[in-house]
């Protein structure tokens, strides 16, 4: 029996106080493939409540006892691995192997690397006459994103059950479905009632209503610039912790030294991953002014070979957009691109060839691309890469740093101690060097705009701990 319409709150499926549902779009249909219930205040009274309840028992559980769960989540995830990724390519559009291989996988590996973590810390520790111990923050509240949903989700609650703490999560009304795959698999593991719970609604309905609440002791939000400020002065009026991973407009940094034909196909391959939807892509590639056409050559050739098509076929790169909203934004800013003198180098508006219904972009590439203009500044989230060219390495520095954003940064050169000396000098979270692999134990977050707060592994488990000093001499 499918839970969908339901929300999970004090370890039961419960549904809504007042009924209310939303249809939830396949993307790459444009239709309705299922419903959601909508949340209201009501309904986050009753799981802020379910948690307060239960955080006096939970946060006083051994680590010993809160591995074991976490174990046992995993090996539920593990189990539940296939529903995961068919979820998340039908309600954002991800090509199944790249849900299997990337999105599903996420949450796997960062669930493992929270446990890794988790393994290791160390809640007390001895500062001459004073004990510091690291406690649970309280009743946390966690909104996530559609375009990394599992990502997102098990980066918030691995880190929240480590610590203690008990949990209130509303995923994306637009991809929720994997969110109530992912309560089902809390449910199976075991998890004591109360601890984790689950509201589907929108921001203002619920998200809002979970920021300002005055049982809430922190917040915990994955999304927009705009929205993280919303949340953040909703949530200030009762003074509780905010984490904010926020947007990107991250720089690119191909410096003349680089392998330069591999840098600059990979660097298409980084911006147009996930169909260009992740906050941290590589989306402004910076080379050398006089390789500025050869970049433009290797580039256009890269991306036309990208299939973009059919979430459900095992040969799409591409899908669709997650939605209508993201679909004409995206249209809305390849225009502009054009109008204000980037040279277009492939793709362009509309659809491609063949694809006359579903939320599909053409994989588009902008030369000659400059820091004032649209395109340059603002976060496109769908596959369109701005190259931008620079005429030595200090103007490259200034030309990445020259936005609101700080989230990640990216650096090629075959001399790996050159490209730490420019990492040094980026305003960002992250930079990555030479295109590595996805390491889950490394710290991630922004600076600037970005947001705050630190997720992944260990740096999770800190920002739901409060620090106390017990002091005394004594034994």
């Amino acid at each position: 029996m499918s839970n969908h319409l339901k929300f999970f709150i004090g370890g039961a499926w419960v549904d809504p106080v007042v009924p209310a549902t939303l249809d939830v779009i396949d993307p790459s249909t444009e239709e309705a493939y299922t419903q959601i219930s909508l949340g209201a205040k009501a309904d986050v009274d009753k799981a802020v409540a379910a948690a307060k309840a239960a955080f006096p028992s939970f946060s006083q559980t051994s680590v010993a006892d809160r591995l074991a769960l976490l174990r046992k989540i995993l090996e539920v995830y593990n189990r539940r691995f296939e529903d995961i990724a068919q979820a998340v390519s039908h309600e954002m559009g991800a090509p199944i192997s790249f849900a299997r291989d990337a999105q599903a996988w996420a949450g796997r590996a960062h669930m493992e690397a929270t446990i890794a973590g988790l393994e290791s810390f160390k809640f007390t520790e001895k500062r001459g006459a004073t004990t510091v111990v690291k406690e649970p923050i309280g009743v946390v509240a966690l909104i996530t994103p559609w375009n990394w949903p599992l990502n997102q989700i098990v980066c918030k609650v691995a880190p929240a059950i480590a610590t203690g703490c008990t949990v209130v999560l509303k995923p994306s009304e637009i991809a929720p479905i994997s969110g109530i795959v992912w309560a089902e698999i809390m449910e199976e593991a075991g998890t004591p009632k109360g601890v984790f719970n689950l509201v589907n609604g929108t921001g203002p309905d619920v998200g809002q209503i979970m920021a300002g609440h005055p049982d809430v002791d922190m917040i915990s939000f994955t999304g927009s610039t705009r929205a993280g400020i919303i949340v953040a002065k909703t949530a200030a009026d009762t003074v509780k912790r905010v984490a904010q991973e926020l947007g990107g407009k991250s720089a690119n940094i191909i410096l003349p030294d680089a392998d330069f034909e591999t840098a600059v196909r990979k660097g298409v391959q980084g911006c147009f991953s996930n169909t260009g939807q992740s906050c941290d892509a590589p989306t402004r590639m910076l080379v050398p002014a006089d390789r500025h056409d050869e970049a433009l050559s290797y580039a256009k050739a890269e991306a036309e070979t990208f299939i973009v098509g059919d979430p459900r076929s095992e040969k799409s790169v591409l899908g669709p957009l997650v939605s209508q909203i993201q679909f004409d934004k995206v249209q809305n800013l390849i225009e502009i691109g054009i109008k204000e003198g980037a040279t277009l180098v492939a793709g362009g508006p509309g659809r491609p060839e063949g694809l006359n219904r579903g939320y599909y972009v053409r994989p588009t590439v902008f030369g000659d691309v400059t820091n004032d203009m649209t395109i340059g500044r603002e976060e496109i989230f769908g596959p369109v890469l701005s190259i931008m060219p620079y005429k030595d390495e200090a103007e490259a520095v200034t030309i990445a740093n020259d936005t609101v954003y700080g989230l990640a940064a990216y650096v090629q050169s075959k001399d790996i101690q050159h490209a730490r000396d420019v990492a040094l000098k980026m305003r960002a979270g992250s930079v990555y060097l030479n295109y590595p692999d996805w390491d889950t134990m490394a710290p991630f977050g922004g600076y600037k705009q970005s947001g705050n707060g630190r997720e992944y592994a260990d740096w999770g488990i800190h920002d739901f701990l409060e620090i106390k000093g017990i002091v005394g001499y004594g034994d």
